[in-house]
């Protein structure tokens, strides 16, 4: 039988708890709000053990220990790692199980490595409903360990289609972390692209909202299958008590976040890694947030208010296509951000294990993840999954279609900043010559940064004509 600590009761640790006892563990309980041990232990009955400190809930486990943490991100998993290390013993584990930047995790790693414990990264992803019946984990740190507590989690984690639980260890340091990290960074582009869709289906075609129900229900028992477009359907499926009118007329048009796109995003830009449409799913958030600001320039600028006169069938039918286009355009940045990244740290990632587990319980999960999980199998280097095959046929065959969703939406003034994004991402990746030779010979001439040349090895540096702004006849 499993013996493990836990710290941090809420909502995801609480359900967690009932998950680990249903798989036969015996918890040893403790959070610092008053009563929330002693609760939980009368419902979990005999095998939880409420703790009144952390001293308590060491001494309450056999050696060697573990001590699972689901609390807050930041300070207080440091204030609770604190709280652990003088009293564990050499070989003794914490995992950390919150949403924690990678970086910290890689801190605290160091930290108590010098103790000689065990500190583990797991990213934990499905929610309070994954953490009671199952989510998705993504584990980093030191193999043994991991090998050890490998029963417990395959248990109690959620289970992809083929019956294969969603828990590995996905590499070493904090590999489990930045994973996550990325997960969610797909996650707010996937969520920006239904939202997207939903905006010109409903606002600029005219939709009803039954009507986007319909089809964003058909979409979801078909190709475009994922955890995110149900949601977006039990959000149209939902009346207002209050008069029965659809819930998504009333809420205000901003959305919030707690950070992981934004670590997702920063993360691009320090390695040099192209993911566009995962840093514009933050900026949209961002601009979403701008409520007043948004009133004050529709009144004095004036709204985008060209009418549709398209053909409404044919768009909605590009709209499908373009989805499950910009969808994996979407994963192929997150994928080739988790490659540079672990090139750069050797945590040994591989991105086939990744698609596996994403396969289920995590709030990614697509039927799109089984085909990427088997391209990452068949080909382990591939450095991009645009280069695959078979998803390239994918995204090729609503190439037409996107670019109709794209044109569509500049020409009548609605933003839809993860469909052109991607688009473009997908464009400049298969751009042999690109605009950046204009760019390197500007920072050369005011710069002398230098350039690189096709017909010479190194680096050039121009003795630029001077400015001369006199028309010439014909140019040259």
């Amino acid at each position: 039988m499993t013996a493990l600590g836990l710290m941090g009761l809420g909502v995801m640790g609480a359900n967690l708890a009932r998950n680990f006892v249903d798989h036969g563990a015996t918890l040893a309980l403790y959070d610092p709000a008053a009563g929330a041990a002693d609760r939980l232990a009368a419902d979990l009955g005999r095998s939880g053990r409420a703790c009144a400190d952390p001293a308590a809930l060491v001494a309450a486990l056999p050696a060697p220990r573990t001590v699972f943490l689901m609390v807050p991100a930041g300070a207080p998993t440091d204030a609770a790692i604190d709280s652990l290390l003088p009293r564990m013993a050499a070989g003794d584990a914490i995992i950390d199980g919150g949403n924690a930047f990678y970086k910290d995790t890689a801190r605290r790693q160091a930290r108590c490595a010098g103790a000689n414990i065990h500190l583990l990264g797991f990213g934990v992803s499905g929610g309070a409903e994954g953490a009671r019946h199952g989510p998705a984990i993504m584990a980093g740190g030191d193999r043994a360990v991991l090998d050890r507590l490998a029963p417990i989690f395959n248990a109690i984690a959620a289970k992809a289609p083929d019956g294969t639980a969603c828990f590995a260890r996905v590499g070493d340091g904090a590999a489990g972390h930045f994973v996550k990290t990325v997960h969610n960074g797909i996650e707010y582009a996937h969520m920006q692209l239904i939202a997207e869709a939903w905006q010109l289906l409903r606002r600029l075609v005219g939709l009803s909202q039954a009507e986007v129900r319909e089809l964003f229900a058909r979409w979801a028992r078909g190709s475009l299958s994922s955890f995110l477009m149900e949601c977006a359907v039990r959000a149209l499926d939902t009346m207002d008590p209050a008069d029965g009118t659809p819930l998504i007329e009333r809420i205000v048009d901003t959305a919030e976040q707690k950070g992981t796109g934004l670590w997702t995003a920063n993360a691009a830009l320090e390695y040099g890694v192209a993911a566009p449409t995962l840093a514009e799913a933050v900026h949209a958030r961002c601009l979403s947030a701008l409520k007043d600001t948004r009133l004050a320039a529709a009144a004095a600028l004036g709204a985008p208010s060209i009418a549709f006169s398209g053909d409404r069938q044919a768009l909605i039918a590009a709209l499908e296509k373009a989805l499950m286009a910009a969808n994996i355009a979407v994963l192929a940045q997150g994928f080739a951000l988790i490659r540079a990244v672990n090139a750069e740290h050797g945590w040994g990632i591989d991105p086939a294990v990744v698609a596996r587990v994403w396969r289920g319980g995590c709030i990614i999960r697509s039927t799109l993840l089984e085909p990427i999980a088997e391209a990452f199998s068949a080909s382990p280097d591939l450095d991009n999954l645009l280069r695959h095959a078979a998803l390239w046929r994918l995204v090729a065959a609503g190439d037409s279609e996107w670019r109709q969703v794209a044109v569509t939406a500049v020409a009548h003034g609605v933003p839809a900043p993860a469909f052109t994004s991607a688009l473009a991402y997908v464009d400049g990746l298969r751009t042999g010559r690109l605009w950046a030779d204009m760019i390197a010979a500007q920072r050369d001439i005011f710069g002398q940064h230098g350039f690189a040349r096709f017909d010479a090895p190194g680096r050039h540096h121009a003795d630029w004509a001077p400015l001369d702004l006199a028309p010439r006849q014909g140019g040259r």
